[in-house]
């Protein structure tokens, strides 16, 4: 069983993608210092694996504590790196905070990484890179628009940096994962998004709002160019954006990587607007949403959607779950959560 590495475990994408890990035969352990998460959802992730994954609560930012985990654990074989604060809203108003935490961090990351010639580095970056694209759907050569926020600049920070050591050591391969709306919750309703902070993601904001434990749903703006003046988004369902990271790193593992890094957008491929969001859930759920119309958001781009050949014919990746079956188990989840 191969040791893998997974920061930010016990954050949603990070969690989700120890289950898959676990059920295709990998040995993960976790790096969390927990700013947005609680390492009680391990237990969810043992509860439908039968594994307790270990977690160190680090912070990538101190050095000496990373360098000191590296050396105890010397057999790592690829890292999977989520950990990062994310909040584009937030990173607007705290731009040196997300700068230190995402783009340090990740500094001393792959310091240890180059120093041990870890074989296999996974990077989870994001569709925010491309900004306001001038085509749609996005692809892997799209060039990178004006950064909307620091947030989206720390992501496009954080591939120069990793082309940037690619050429300077051949040790190590890596992929660059361009994802764009994670949501939706595991089958068994065991395990979801549970941020510590109050969630700003679309899809938590939804179901929070549907159950009470909010007064509604703000619908930020409607007056974009788009179809019905909502923003439009591609959302992919939790556990086919975990899935991807496991195929990501087989791929490398099996070396089947043309370049040392190589890049995959990863989406549904079709864009779904805020409003037509709403109603999707309304839908799949015979929930009825309260909801209003809200200035616009500082940060957010009019449009972005994917095109997900590449991620298709490369990693034998393909989303299995659409925007129904994303409100559907989001909302099983907020029941119990």
């Amino acid at each position: 069983m191969k040791k893998i590495l997974v920061t930010g475990g016990c954050g949603y994408i990070g969690s989700h993608t120890l289950v898959d890990l676990l059920e295709q035969g990998y040995d993960p352990i976790s790096i969390d210092n927990l700013v947005n998460a609680d390492e009680a959802i391990l237990d969810n992730v043992a509860a439908i694996t039968g594994r307790r994954v270990p977690n160190y609560r680090i912070d990538l930012c101190e050095e000496e504590a990373l360098r000191s985990f590296f050396r105890q654990h010397d057999d790592i074989e690829g890292v999977i790196h989520f950990a990062a604060l994310k909040s584009v809203g937030e990173s607007v108003e705290q731009p040196l905070r997300y700068y230190r935490n995402n783009v340090l961090g990740m500094v001393n990351l792959l310091e240890n990484v180059r120093e041990l010639q870890i074989s296999s580095f996974i990077f989870s970056s994001s569709c925010s890179v491309y900004g306001n694209a001038d085509e749609l759907p996005v692809t892997e050569t799209t060039p990178f628009g004006e950064a909307e926020s620091p947030y989206a600049r720390t992501k496009q920070i954080g591939e120069q940096l990793i082309h940037d050591l690619a050429r300077a050591t051949a040790g190590t391969r890596f992929v660059l994962l361009r994802y764009f709306n994670p949501a939706g919750a595991h089958d068994s309703g065991r395990l979801g998004e549970a941020p510590i902070n109050p969630a700003s993601n679309l899809v938590p904001v939804i179901t929070e709002a549907a159950i009470g434990k909010r007064k509604e749903l703000v619908v930020f703006g409607d007056d974009y160019p788009t179809r019905d003046g909502s923003c439009v988004r591609d959302y992919i369902h939790i556990m086919d954006l975990a899935d991807a990271h496991t195929k990501a790193l087989k791929f490398l593992i099996e070396g089947k990587n043309a370049g040392q890094v190589e890049t995959f957008n990863l989406g549904i491929g079709e864009g779904v607007s805020v409003l037509e969001a709403v109603h999707a859930f309304e839908e799949s759920t015979g929930e009825k949403l309260p909801y209003r119309i809200g200035p616009r958001r500082p940060g957010d781009v009019d449009a972005v959607y994917a095109s997900n050949e590449r991620a298709a014919r490369l990693l034998d990746w393909r989303p299995q779950r659409d925007i129904a079956e994303i409100m559907r188990t989001a909302w099983e989840w907020e029941k119990v959560r």
